[in-house]
């Protein structure tokens, strides 16, 4: 189990620009890893309208079950390991653990785990780059029959940060587009 403060800056990015920034840092086919997140919440959407996510998230050895909820600064993220059987299991049935540090959150928050539900997924093939400034990762993802691409930044100091993801962007001769998380571009492209 990890619970930590996630701080990213991240920016959406065109075919050129993934392109350049591949090549950049000369990265490799083989440094990439393909990742699948499977999204839940309730019926009427309680977590949506607390700006909170949940997701199971499929790796190809192992997975985990996340709960991202909104921090004065960041996310506070909350994470549970998870075997590939038992995530496949919740994304086929939506019948979640009854203990964990997952499980204890949502009932702290007064969501009844047996009221979520799987509303969507994404894949994303991803490449990650330990820099000075914190951790680079670069997404090339598919949902409902979107094709996207993004660079995140994950940092520890916010003010530090967004400076440091500025000079990143200069560097790589990218302009800043707005990205809304992952959840959200699923979410606003199944409407």
């Amino acid at each position: 189990m990890s619970e930590h403060l996630e701080i990213e800056f991240k920016t959406l990015l065109s075919i050129e620009e993934f392109s350049r920034t591949v090549d950049y840092f000369q990265l490799k086919p083989d440094q990439f890893f393909t990742q699948t997140n499977y999204y839940f919440d309730s019926a009427d959407f309680q977590l949506k309208k607390r700006h909170i996510g949940l997701r199971v998230r499929v790796l190809s050895k192992n997975a985990e079950i996340t709960l991202k909820i909104p921090e004065k600064v960041g996310l506070l993220e909350i994470n549970d390991a998870l075997s590939i059987e038992k995530a496949q299991h919740i994304v086929e049935t939506a019948t979640f653990p009854d203990s964990g540090n997952v499980f204890n959150k949502l009932a702290i928050l007064g969501i009844n785990k047996d009221d979520l539900r799987l509303i969507g997924s994404l894949t994303t093939k991803r490449a990650e780059i330990k820099l000075p400034q914190g951790l680079l990762a670069l997404d090339e993802s598919w949902y409902n029959e979107q094709h996207d691409f993004e660079l995140e930044l994950e940092v520890d100091d916010a003010s530090n940060g967004k400076n440091d993801f500025i000079v990143l962007l200069d560097t790589l001769n990218i302009k800043e587009s707005p990205s809304p998380n992952k959840i959200q571009r699923m979410i606003l492209s199944s409407k």
